[in-house]
């Protein structure tokens, strides 16, 4: 797929108004998937091995590190949707969560599903487990093949050091690949590799729920933004791109900073944190920015908790400052009558002629840049909105709603709805240097804990935040089962 040019969200959004002109960048595409084979028969009961490394061998870690391989040793091909693969440890403390990640896997990270569940019969040296699955769009393993590298990671929700030589399934002195028997492996609900501690057979009653299928089949993509840094291997891996390329919107000769993403602790939770800083001039300037790679998300509910702010982290206030969470795909021409773009837009100083803080949203059916002519619909409240808030919109065929803290905010017409897929963003940007002449250092936050999109569906707000914790109570910090367009 080549890449293909978008714009960036955002400017005013009252039709007729100044504003100014969003410029084009370059996106990379998602890759296509293949369509999928008809369902295989499950393989005989002895159809499958599990090898196990770790790359984090010491009693006690950070977190834990189970890397695996699954492999087809029947004669019959194998549908991974029907594997379900588990790992075995023992909580360091009684009401401890656990957070799983794909770090990386040689069919995507994507496919990949984790899930934690507790043992009905507890030993010495195991209560939880990790289950391991894969979605539909994993594919079949073919006889004698294996999945190649799985590369997984899991950690204490709040960070502190675990401890692993105390776990059933851990072996510290396994740095290569080799079968292991203290994984278990299922396949169609059957057991076919591995011993479960003493009196837990994997096929008990707490197998968890896999909360990644919504009620009416709808496909969902979920972060919790468990990352440790903009370089991490797996934010490329789960599809995103930390904006370095230069361009709009904004102050003029600013730049797109990767470094100012972070990632810290909130809540218990991982939250994403773009920083956006300025000594009064352009070149002082840094944005930020992270958005999907793919642009394949269209009609259904998006949501993210968004931390807004007010006031400086650092230096003196008053710049005229944009927040943001929004979808977007790319104008091919002036006026393209199949533009989209849905945006929330935080202004905590004001801009574009207000004095004040405002909370825009906005439905945008396309636009010229030059002369400035706008096509749109929007909402807005003159209010602060500093500190955490849910923000959901959801777009079916009649009309697009957007949801504040669970309160309805706006609803658009069906004239904005959108006829292409879009890609899915965060932005914290400064419109110019007007609103504060100083040239003394200055540093504003915005903090992203969690975004969710489900495909085809409207979710009202109350359904989202039990989605939203269905996963992060299952330990799933991520998972994008949404099709490639």
């Amino acid at each position: 797929m080549s890449n293909r040019p978008t714009g960036r969200s955002t400017g005013r959004p009252g039709p007729g108004r100044a504003r100014l002109a969003l410029a084009l960048a370059a996106l990379l595409g998602g890759g296509v998937l293949t369509a999928l084979p008809a369902q295989a028969a499950p393989a005989a009961a002895d159809g499958l091995s599990v090898q196990y490394r770790t790359s984090a061998g010491g009693a006690t870690a950070d977190q834990t590190e189970p890397w695996l391989k699954v492999r087809n040793t029947g004669s019959s091909p194998v549908q991974l949707s029907q594997v379900k693969v588990r790992y075995y440890f023992k909580a360091d403390s009684p009401s401890d969560t656990y957070r799983f990640a794909c770090s990386w896997a040689v069919r995507g990270c994507s496919v990949v599903t984790g899930t934690f569940g507790t043992l009905g019969n507890p030993t010495a040296t195991a209560d939880r487990y990790l289950e391991i699955g894969f979605t539909q769009a994993a594919g079949t393993l073919a006889p004698g093949a294996d999945t190649g590298d799985l590369q997984l990671r899991f950690h204490r929700a709040n960070w502190q050091t675990l401890r692993q030589s105390d776990d059933y399934s851990f072996n510290g002195a396994q740095t290569s690949y080799a079968n292991w028997n203290k994984v278990t492996a299922q396949l169609a609900g059957a057991t076919v590799w591995g011993a479960a501690p003493e009196g837990n057979d994997p096929t008990d009653p707490t197998d968890p729920t896999d909360p990644t299928d919504p009620p009416g089949g709808g496909q969902s993509l979920f972060d919790d933004f468990d990352y440790s840094s903009h370089t991490d291997p797996a934010i490329s891996a789960h599809g995103w791109n930390v904006r370095a390329n230069s361009g709009g919107p904004g102050v003029p000769g600013a730049t797109w900073d990767p470094s100012k993403v972070t990632f810290v602790s909130a809540g218990g939770n991982s939250v994403m944190n773009l920083e956006t800083s300025t000594a009064g001039t352009g070149a002082s300037t840094t944005h930020t920015e992270v958005l999907t790679r793919a642009t394949k998300f269209r009609n259904g509910t998006y949501a993210a908790r968004v931390k807004f702010s007010d006031a400086p982290k650092s230096g003196p206030d008053g710049d005229h400052l944009v927040q943001t969470f929004f979808t977007i795909n790319d104008l091919k021409a002036p006026m393209a009558d199949d533009y989209a773009e849905y945006d929330f837009e935080y202004l905590p100083n004001g801009g574009w002629g207000e004095p004040a803080n405002i909370l825009y949203t906005t439905s945008w059916e396309t636009y010229n840049p030059e002369p400035w002519q706008a096509v749109n619909q929007h909402s807005e409240q003159r209010r602060s909105y500093a500190g955490w808030h849910d923000l959901v919109v959801t777009i079916d065929d009649s009309a697009i709603t957007y949801y504040v803290d669970g309160q309805h905010f706006g609803t658009h017409d069906a004239q904005y709805l959108p006829e292409r897929p879009m890609s899915i963003n965060f932005n914290q940007w400064l419109i110019d240097l007007n609103g504060q002449t100083s040239t003394a250092p200055r540093a504003y936050d915005q903090q992203v804990d969690y975004v969710l999109h489900v495909k085809d569906q409207v979710l009202t707000p109350a359904q989202v935040a039990a989605k939203v914790a269905g996963y992060r109570n299952a330990g799933t910090g991520f998972v994008d089962e949404v099709p490639a367009t």
